[in-house]
């Protein structure tokens, strides 16, 4: 059965909605008891709409809420999810309307490289995005430990700790440090959005000279996209070159101890396996993996999921 789907940007009014239908799906999908259950008290929704309300769409059928999506803009990177469709609509052509104007959002910020996370053991998933020219690539790995970490004596500070006449060298600074890693990467909008939405904080070490050495974009508890008792490393960094993963097992260290200082009891992150490096420290550090998918992209290429760089991110 064919249907009439309209795709418009998401409104305030819609968020409630969007947030129940991304649990059900998601819930259903991978068979929990209760579907809506999903997520416990992390959020992924709310705090990605009052992101940037211009990058979230909404599938409607017959006036209804049919489903959602949510673009990332990093610069010259663009990322997109989570995608949920309600399960009464899967599999009628909702995604594929969604994923269009999707596309159409990546085209008019001009990004060279776009990618997504999904279920690697779902050929379904990736015979969708294949349709618009993604490609899997290697696994991601969603990884946790416990925070165990004393209080560290690296040279960190936080983004929200700042003076206003500070903040926008710091992000000038990190704009350079993730171009160097990928040219046009930029995280700004991550930083701004923790910051301003009050989810957590954005931690900074540096080396020696005063340099940026690292930089780290966490959620903290409920209500962000860590959940209870979570620090989330969204995007981690730490400055390519000689000593690059030295700087990384730093940046690790002031996270950990960011966490430990918030009182949380877990530590996640999410790494790509073609990060061969920056994998296997986590896996020395005693992180584990929690859940897997791959990661596909937009052109066919490695992106910034190579041996020498040593960062850690999630395109949930």
């Amino acid at each position: 059965m064919a249907f009439d789907v309209t795709v418009r940007r998401m409104r305030e009014s819609d968020l409630q909605e969007a947030d129940r239908i991304m649990r059900l799906a998601f819930g259903t999908f991978i068979g929990l008891p209760d579907p809506m259950s999903f997520a416990g008290d992390a959020d992924y929704v709310y705090t990605r709409y009052r992101a940037d309300p211009s990058a979230a769409l909404v599938a409607e059928v017959g006036g209804k809420i049919a489903g959602s999506n949510f673009a990332l803009h990093w610069g010259s990177v663009g990322v997109f999810g989570p995608l949920t469709i309600h399960p009464d609509f899967w599999d009628k052509g909702v995604a594929r309307r969604l994923l269009e104007e999707t596309m159409d959002i990546f085209a008019r910020w001009q990004v060279t490289h776009a990618g997504l996370f999904t279920f690697a053991q779902s050929s379904k998933h990736v015979h969708l995005y294949q349709k618009f020219g993604f490609w899997p690539r290697f696994l991601t790995a969603i990884m946790s430990k416990p925070v165990d970490k004393a209080p560290s004596a690296a040279k960190m500070a936080r983004y929200s700790q700042l003076t206003g006449a500070e903040k926008e060298p710091a992000i000038e600074a990190c704009k350079t440090l993730t171009g160097n890693i990928y040219d046009g990467l930029d995280l700004r909008k991550e930083i701004y959005s923790v910051d301003k939405q009050g989810l957590g904080d954005t931690i900074l070490i540096y080396d020696d000279s005063g340099s940026l050495a690292g930089l780290a974009i966490c959620h903290c508890g409920p209500g962000t996209e860590a959940g209870s008792g979570n620090c989330y490393v969204k995007f981690g960094a730490s400055a390519p070159g000689q000593g690059s993963a030295e700087r990384f097992e730093r940046l690790l260290d002031a996270c950990e101890s960011f966490a430990g200082s918030q009182g949380l009891s877990r530590i996640v992150a999410g790494v790509n396996t073609g990060r061969h490096d920056a994998y296997r420290r986590m896996i020395a550090r005693k992180f584990c993996t929690d859940i897997q998918g791959v990661a596909m992209h937009r052109p066919d290429e490695p992106g910034y999921d190579r041996k020498d760089v040593y960062l850690v991110d999630d395109w949930r």
